[in-house]
């Protein structure tokens, strides 16, 4: 095998699916992960569709002695990874009140948004460093965080918190792995119109429409996807640690 491998967590449905499909673009085979299998035969037929394989395994990423056991999976199945994409995330359990917030939803947040990308990449950083490591292809390691990295929603504090903590976690990656030359980057999605913003629709479409960002469109998985595959690829090789913003420049502030 000469093609570069990536892991993908939470690869079955949205942002997941569209890193794999542009990542197989790129020349990658692809491993994914997620808590259930429905979307993963959707998934499978684009990566194909795309030119590369795909297999994948489902795991329960708040549970870290599932994630050593996938990652061993993974790591196993074609012989190494160059590229590990953390996106696997949910939402706060329910928007309201900041003094309402139940312990539970905090501790789901901070659980799967960040405690598991930091022992994912750990488990993964560590073979990669291993002196009989393969390397097919560039190396790197992506953290999908979120435009609340930075900016507060205050109804849902959790979720902010939990961005911003994975944020966070990317820099420190990005400063341990630089002298093997892993770059490690940050993805901001902004409003991507995914199965998380269903619910909200409406109240998004009138935003945008009134301009929440200065591109006045939702962003699409694919715009996401697209950047993931870039920054694994190679395109940006004397930068890491940094945060892209894909977000129709939601984050600028304007007067």
């Amino acid at each position: 095998m000469s093609r570069p491998v990536a892991l993908v967590t939470g690869a079955r449905r949205g942002i997941g699916r569209a890193a794999c499909v542009a990542l197989a673009e790129k020349g990658y085979d692809l491993l994914g992960c997620d808590l259930v299998e429905d979307g993963f035969a959707e998934t499978a037929a684009a990566v194909v569709a795309a030119g590369g394989r795909f297999a994948w395994r489902l795991c329960d990423v708040a549970d870290l002695d599932d994630v050593q056991r996938m990652v061993a999976w993974a790591w196993d199945e074609w012989g190494g990874l160059e590229a590990l994409v953390n996106n696997a995330g949910v939402g706060a359990m329910q928007r309201g009140d900041l003094l309402e917030m139940s312990r539970e939803s905090w501790d789901r947040c901070m659980d799967i948004n960040a405690r598991a990308p930091f022992f994912c990449s750990q488990e993964v950083a560590r073979r990669m460093l291993a002196a009989d490591a393969p390397q097919r292809g560039p190396r790197g390691l992506v953290f999908v965080s979120s435009a609340n990295a930075v900016m507060v929603s205050a109804d849902r504090t959790e979720y902010s918190a939990s961005k911003t903590a994975v944020s966070m976690v990317a820099r420190c990656f990005a400063v341990r792995l630089a002298e093997d030359g892993i770059p490690v980057y940050d993805i901001r999605p902004g409003v991507i119109r995914t199965d998380m913003t269903a619910p909200v629709t409406a109240k998004y479409e009138a935003r945008i429409a009134a301009g929440l960002s200065p591109i006045r469109r939702w962003g699409e998985a694919d715009d996401v996807g697209r950047a993931i595959a870039a920054l694994v690829s190679g395109a940006l090789p004397f930068s890491t640690g940094d945060a892209f913003h894909v977000d129709g420049g939601l984050h600028l502030h304007r007067l």
